[in-house]
């Protein structure tokens, strides 16, 4: 089975590359800048074209959330009008789609997680045009997949983990929001789970359950909590730690508006799927002692 993942460098993206060798009946190919630009639809086509994948992963996107604010035409150029070219590219040759997506497609005003079939009302351009992606990719390639995830941390690229790990080598006490609630995910544990409904799919030639599903680390928390967990456990390993203060959103203002609660269900895809992630806990766990080992952050 051939598969093409858009996006060289991102979390997801690098940590698929990792976990498919355990998989030897997958052939990844992980397509980028400058021969795969999503930004130019026409490169799309011919790179996915070239390759005749079985299923394209569409991993690749904007993400700079607070720049977005300033930037929404080339947010909406590559997490729309781009992922919608992936999806297209691939029902052209008859392969599946399987499309990343996030928890900022929610409004987060509610208070228990998320389900897929809760209204989307996002709050920032971000979320915005990555709903727009979701409704553009649905359009396009009927065999979609897609996925909501949230709060991504890996030994990978930037995330939370690492700028709490680097922050506390110099500073004793660190200020973290605590109103802002959701599970924090391992892009590992996210690239198993894709890897496992990839084969779903490889094994189930009349596989028909396509839509939205969510995928994020099973349990949920806020921010403060989350670094008193990294440090915790980077403390455990003799790693740097800090104290942590507790403050709210209103005391941490930031260009674009995040959602309080953007808790994700993911019943749905444990039902389907039969794969669930680990407890976030002891996801932090690993990426924490695997960051210390390697002294990359």
């Amino acid at each position: 089975m051939k598969i093409v993942v858009t996006g060289r460098d991102g979390q997801i993206v690098r940590s698929l590359v990792e976990r498919v060798a355990s998989h030897p009946a997958v052939q990844l190919f992980a397509v980028g800048r400058p021969e795969f630009d999503l930004s130019r639809p026409k490169s799309v086509f011919a790179v996915i074209r070239s390759i005749r994948p079985d299923i394209v992963i569409s991993a690749a996107a904007y993400t700079a959330v607070d720049q977005a604010e300033d930037e929404p035409e080339q947010a909406y150029a590559i997490n729309a009008v781009g992922a919608g070219a992936v999806a297209q590219a691939a029902a052209e040759i008859g392969a599946a789609v399987i499309h990343l997506s996030t928890d900022y497609v929610f409004a987060g005003e509610g208070k228990r997680p998320y389900t897929e079939d809760d209204a989307t009302v996002p709050c920032s351009v971000y979320g915005q045009t990555k709903l727009a992606g979701e409704a553009l990719v649905a359009s396009v390639n009927s065999r979609h997949l897609i996925l909501r995830t949230a709060w991504l941390y890996s030994p990978f690229g930037k995330n939370f983990v690492k700028t709490m790990l680097r922050l506390a080598v110099d500073r004793d006490s660190v200020s973290v929001v605590s109103d802002q609630w959701g599970n924090p995910t391992s892009a590992i544990d996210i690239a198993d789970g894709i890897l496992h409904m990839a084969n779903r799919l490889r094994v189930d030639t009349q596989f028909s359950a396509f839509g939205i599903y969510h995928l994020a680390g099973t349990g949920r928390t806020n921010w403060s909590t989350f670094a008193r967990a990294i440090f915790q456990e980077s403390r455990d390993e003799q790693g740097p730690f800090a104290d942590v203060k507790d403050i709210l959103t209103s005391e941490y203002p930031t260009k674009a508006r995040r959602p309080l609660n953007s808790s994700l269900n993911t019943e749905k895809f444990h039902a389907m799927f039969g794969w669930k992630p680990s407890a976030w806990q002891e996801s932090i766990r690993a990426t924490v002692q695997r960051l210390l080992h390697s002294n990359d952050y």
